[in-house]
């Protein structure tokens, strides 16, 4: 009897032995998985682009359209090209339509990037978007983290939270599209607005 218990004593022995071999590798080979999933997710945000072929300081330069007129000028404290995916990073980018039959904007923030050959121009930070008055409309200011450009459809829109004033209205939400060609804005999501009446002359 003694010895059959010392057997199964011993098996009993081997077998938590090899359960906790099982569970150190389990658990060696998720903390494993969840450091290259973590490592994946910074090379993805970081996202390198390779070097730059060229940059130009205190530069301007104007977009013609396909009827060769101006389309809009855009001027910056630095332009740097990067020639992996042809895209530009902006340093304090200013940018202005041209087109005489639309209301003048002006689009300026911290940086920018242009993509998809100069199609796509995403503004950061401080992203401001003034439309000057225009045939007895008032002056329209819109205000967020980010703004997306489109300037070849006079488009400007944005899926963040984004302020908008025009006269004595003030207007909020959580995206946003202006249409400067039509001059139609839409906000979506949690809008809020506020109106003071403009006094009237006696």
């Amino acid at each position: 009897m003694s010895g059959r218990s010392g057997e199964r004593a011993a098996d009993r022995i081997r077998i938590g032995v090899i359960l906790v071999l099982l569970i150190g590798a389990a658990l060696g080979s998720l903390w494993v998985l969840q450091s290259m999933r973590a490592a994946g997710d910074q090379q993805a945000a970081q996202r390198p682009r390779g070097k730059p072929d060229y940059y130009l300081e205190n530069f301007s330069y104007v977009k013609m359209g396909p009827n060769g007129l101006p389309r809009y000028d855009m001027s910056g404290v630095k332009m740097v090209h990067y020639p992996t995916d042809d895209s530009f990073e902006i340093t304090k980018p200013v940018v202005h339509n041209l087109d005489q039959g639309k209301p003048p904007m002006e689009l300026y923030s911290d940086t920018a990037r242009v993509t998809d050959e100069q199609t796509q121009i995403h503004m950061y930070g401080n992203a401001n978007a003034i439309r000057a008055p225009y045939k007895g409309r008032e002056q329209m200011r819109v205000v967020s983290d980010y703004l997306l450009l489109l300037p070849d459809d006079e488009i400007v829109k944005t899926d963040k939270p984004v302020a908008m004033t025009m006269g004595t209205t003030r207007l909020n939400g959580v995206g946003m599209v202006a249409n400067n060609a039509t001059q139609v804005v839409q906000l979506f999501g949690n809008v809020r607005g506020y109106y003071e009446p403009t006094p009237k002359k006696r």
